[in-house]
């Protein structure tokens, strides 16, 4: 009769590990949920458009980085400090202001000729957002340049200043790193 009076708690034990298993399983779910993704834009594109266009994209980019040069002209730059961390070399970030930026490109042949004729779109994204993303679709060409006026920014940070140039059956890419002091 003594055997009769055990109690086994493996039953209980079974619906509790059952219990914490589905509950961290709906935290996980919820807590990933939550966190916002955001799309890549590279090449200006989305990203899906530059997965399906990519070797069409990076031939039409190697003609053009063969004829022709981007240039950014009369800025500031901010002197970065390297990462002791990484073998990498940062460059110098684009120092920019509260308010209204103004930035101005060149687009020359590699004998330093001025292009006139180039179809320039400007972006200016932030790296890891593209909440606060402003694009230029038609860059005017002024005096040797290709100005874009009125860049408006009012966040501190960090932020990349993205340049297509089209010319014929070439792009051109530039992409450079800004930065905003709070």
């Amino acid at each position: 009769m003594a055997e009769n009076n055990k109690k086994t708690y493996w039953p209980h034990m079974i619906l509790g590990f059952l219990f914490i298993g589905i509950s961290l399983g709906y935290w996980t779910v919820k807590s990933a949920s939550s966190l916002p993704v955001q799309e890549s834009n590279q090449y200006m594109l989305k990203y899906q458009m530059a997965d399906m266009h990519i070797n069409e994209i990076q031939k039409r980019e190697i003609a053009f980085d063969k004829l022709y040069n981007i240039e950014i002209v009369n800025v500031e730059t901010v002197v970065m400090t390297d990462n002791v961390n990484s073998n990498r070399p940062q460059p110098n970030a684009v120092k920019l202001s509260q308010g209204l930026n103004d930035f101005t490109y060149k687009v020359v042949t590699k004998d330093g000729t001025t292009v006139s004729d180039a179809n320039v779109t400007f972006l200016l994204t932030q790296p890891h957002s593209r909440t606060q993303d402003q694009l230029f679709a038609e860059v005017p060409y002024m005096g040797e340049t290709y100005f874009i006026k009125g860049v408006n920014i009012t966040k501190p940070g960090r932020y990349t200043l993205q340049l297509r140039a089209v010319v014929g059956d070439t792009i051109g890419y530039t992409e450079t790193a800004a930065y905003l002091k709070p």
